[in-house]
């Protein structure tokens, strides 16, 4: 296992004045064993910082150390990391045997020690019974299951994942997300895993590294991330559905939106103008005499939940309530009584959190 330092990294493509930068000065310390998430939207530059750390993109600045090596110029098959991609890149021809075997057979290790290792491997993923089978006899699941067990029998110091759930399926992403934390247990090797999908970040990250056109917006474990957003970005970006964030004027206990005043359970960490953010699950809904008048639009049952969209003053709110209680009906209106400890609170400017 090794530590990953990531410091002041950028990428520029092109020279000059027609230089593009799509990667500004990230920093992260990756700690030996952990194992951490890179997520944002697509072209934010998360597989461009992931492919620097493997060696398969020039860095334009900064330094990547990995075990305290600087590795900037050394060549990705010196690293000692291995990589599983989003498309398997398995050998048709080959069993699934041989193509977890194959990278140790062109280091010339001992077919004995290969046979150990590729044994172990498919016992840790449940592939023994698949050994002599080709990839166009395996799932998707199984393939990429395969791909993970090729990284494993490297024995690397680091593991970078490059959204490798993508081409599966809604329930065997579920299946193949356990399977990593359990081979993350297993193994204890750092891993850097890169993902557009904020379920994943969650239930896969230790720490969240947030990425947002090649710029870190927050770094945090996911209870933080969600719990205490930095940015109106993160706050969005984080959560299904997102955080509502509605812009007005506060003064003191009062938060004047388009044309409704709202009563605030505290006052505004200042006056002026400001971002007030509530996640739907903490709106409170209710038949209280004094509160937040919300007109209801749509509905959506979700199972174990619904969605109720609708407005508050001028802007979009979205509320989670229990499929349990009674579905409001479009047109009716309902009373939200948040708590202070739910309300969360950003510069319109900046798009900071406001403490």
């Amino acid at each position: 296992m090794s530590a990953i330092s990531i410091r002041n990294v950028s990428k520029r493509y092109g020279r000059d004045a027609a230089a593009v930068q799509v990667i500004h000065g990230v920093s992260a310390e990756i700690a030996s064993g952990e194992f951490i998430v890179i997520v944002g939207p697509s072209g934010c530059g998360k597989s461009t910082l992931l492919r620097m750390v493997a060696g398969l993109e020039e860095i334009s600045g900064g330094e990547i150390a990995i075990g305290g090596k600087v590795v900037n110029d050394v060549e990705p098959a010196d690293r000692n990391i291995a990589m599983v991609f989003q498309n398997y890149a398995l050998y048709p021809h080959m069993s699934v045997f041989d193509n977890m075997a194959y990278g140790l057979k062109i280091r010339k290790v001992p077919a004995a020690e290969i046979r150990a290792r590729v044994d172990k491997a498919a016992a840790i993923l449940e592939l023994a019974p698949y050994l002599k089978r080709r990839p166009r006899e395996l799932s998707g699941g199984q393939r990429q299951r395969v791909a993970m067990g090729r990284a494993i029998v490297r024995q690397p110091a680091a593991f970078l994942f490059d959204e490798p759930l993508s081409n599966l399926d809604a329930k065997l992403r579920a299946q193949t997300r356990l399977e990593i934390q359990k081979l993350h247990r297993e193994l204890g090797v750092t891993s850097l895993f890169v993902t557009h999908d904020q379920v994943e970040a969650m239930t896969l990250a230790q720490r969240m590294l947030v990425l947002n056109a090649g710029r870190i917006e927050q770094i945090g474990t996911p209870e933080d991330v969600y719990a205490r957003p930095a940015t109106t970005f993160v706050a969005s970006f984080i959560g299904s559905p997102p955080m509502n964030l509605l812009e007005g004027e506060a003064k003191g206990e009062r938060f004047q939106l388009g044309g409704q005043t709202l009563a605030l359970p505290a006052a505004a960490p200042r006056d002026g103008n400001l971002i007030l953010g509530l996640r739907p699950e903490h709106a409170g809904a209710g038949d209280a005499a004094a509160g937040w008048a919300m007109q209801v639009e749509t509905v959506e049952m979700l199972g174990a939940e619904r969605l109720v969209y609708g407005q508050i003053g001028d802007a979009a709110f979205t509320l989670r309530i229990d499929s349990t209680l009674p579905a409001p009906q479009p047109g009716a209106k309902l009373t939200l009584a948040p708590a202070t400890r739910h309300l969360h609170w950003f510069d319109p400017q900046t798009k900071a959190r406001i403490e």
